[in-house]
């Protein structure tokens, strides 16, 4: 991400460890900071759902009213988007979009499995597709 964001986008990087309760913390940690009072920002965007989701119920504890309406306000991204999970969130509107990633196990197998039958060594990068739920299409008619 970093390598390919525009320069005129600024962000702030939160540490957790992959977990809703981790992203809550460090969503909350923050929160206690002088400078997180008068941080203005477009987006959360999370690594997954559920730590885009831990970090949205850090916002929904803030006391103050005014300021807590205004950080649920952002739109919260995840990726992943597993059925059950980021698509449902999505679904709820609880996260404005996700990125369904395939399981990849499958893939692997059938890899090593045709390395193995042809003697060859298997290529070096494989692509696994991903996309956006809800498409791309939608969430640019959204943002006008």
């Amino acid at each position: 991400m970093l390598e390919t964001k525009p320069s005129n986008i600024q962000i702030k990087i939160l540490k957790g460890h992959w977990t809703e309760e981790s992203a809550e913390r460090a969503v909350h940690s923050w929160l206690r900071l002088a400078t997180s009072q008068t941080a203005v920002f477009s987006l959360v965007g999370a690594q997954d759902d559920s730590m885009a989701m831990g970090a949205r119920r850090a916002f929904q504890k803030i006391a103050n009213e005014a300021e807590r309406l205004r950080w649920l306000s952002l739109p919260f991204t995840g990726c992943d988007g597993q059925p059950t999970a980021g698509q449902k969130w999505v679904g709820k509107g609880w996260l404005a979009a996700t990125i369904y990633v395939p399981p990849l196990a499958g893939k692997a197998i059938e890899l090593l499995a045709k390395a193995i039958r042809e003697g060859t060594q298997p290529p070096e990068h494989t692509v696994a597709g991903s996309f956006s739920i809800p498409p791309l299409d939608a969430l640019a008619k959204r943002k006008r």
